[in-house]
């Protein structure tokens, strides 16, 4: 393992052994997720002569590190399990102008929940998504809590592969970003219609054809006036005594439905 040719356990176990017996005088060891690499490299002057240097990256694995990043890898989950608005804050448009109570109050919901911050009367014995993300990738080192006096040299190979995880957080919060601008492109026309609709079947004509679950929180947010539930036309013809359709005039009534929609 790459950090073992820095640190071979044997060297922990020793510097474990001493701070038992000495205190700090002996050593001190830290569980981190944070640490600093350097390759070396040779670059040219503007001379043309060549001088040694270092690249420098710092990795940190902390999942609080970049909150942006907890919201966008756990956003399915929060979404659809625990009924959470992940986007709430994709949605001020880089305004923070626009935070209003909700933002607040989705805030500290999702916060508390991933383990951001915890509340004084809440179940210390579960393990949150922040402590078990820490967990996998905590390691014992020699040295400080000061993540920037570790300093590991590695090879090129082994900091490009290092680079990579530094890039694939930030293409996970892209992702996000544009899965949200997509979907509100739609809901943008979603909303538009609604605001000229005056009845329900109307609005969910619209939002099945462009793919959108219609719900109340919608309907709330995006209608000038309460829709009323189906059109006089509609609501008649339900109120109608009819005598049982055949097989025949249902599937005729279903093209006839599909064919208002399209």
């Amino acid at each position: 393992m790459m950090f073992e040719e820095h640190q071979p356990q044997e060297d922990i176990d020793t510097v474990r052994r001493m701070s038992n017996k000495y205190g700090r005088s002996g050593g001190e060891l830290y569980h981190d997720n944070c640490f600093n690499f350097q390759h070396h490299i040779t670059k040219v002057d503007d001379e043309g002569k060549e001088y040694q240097t270092t690249d420098d990256i710092n990795i940190d694995f902390k999942l609080d590190n970049k909150y942006e990043f907890a919201y966008s890898y756990y956003r399915d989950h929060l979404k659809n399990q625990n009924g959470f608005d992940p986007d709430f804050k994709l949605k001020l448009g880089h305004d923070y102008s626009k935070r209003n109570p909700k933002y607040y109050q989705d805030e500290t919901a999702i916060n508390t929940y991933l383990g951001f911050q915890n509340s004084s009367n809440e179940d210390k014995s579960i393990l949150k998504l922040n402590s078990e993300w820490e967990n996998d990738f905590k390691l014992w080192v020699i040295g400080t809590s000061y993540c920037h006096n570790r300093q590991f040299k590695v090879n090129e190979t082994t900091y490009k592969c290092l680079e990579q995880y530094n890039i694939a957080r930030d293409n996970v919060i892209m992702a996000h970003e544009k899965l949200f601008e997509y979907v509100e492109s739609k809901m943008k026309k979603l909303r538009l219609g609604l605001k000229s609709y005056k009845y329900f079947d109307q609005a969910k004509a619209l939002a099945d054809k462009l793919g959108i679950p219609l719900n109340e929180s919608i309907l709330n947010e995006s209608s000038s006036l309460a829709l009323s539930i189906y059109s006089p036309e509609n609501l008649a013809s339900l109120l109608e005594d009819k005598v049982e359709m055949t097989r025949e005039q249902k599937i005729a009534m279903f093209r006839q439905q599909q064919q208002a929609i399209n």
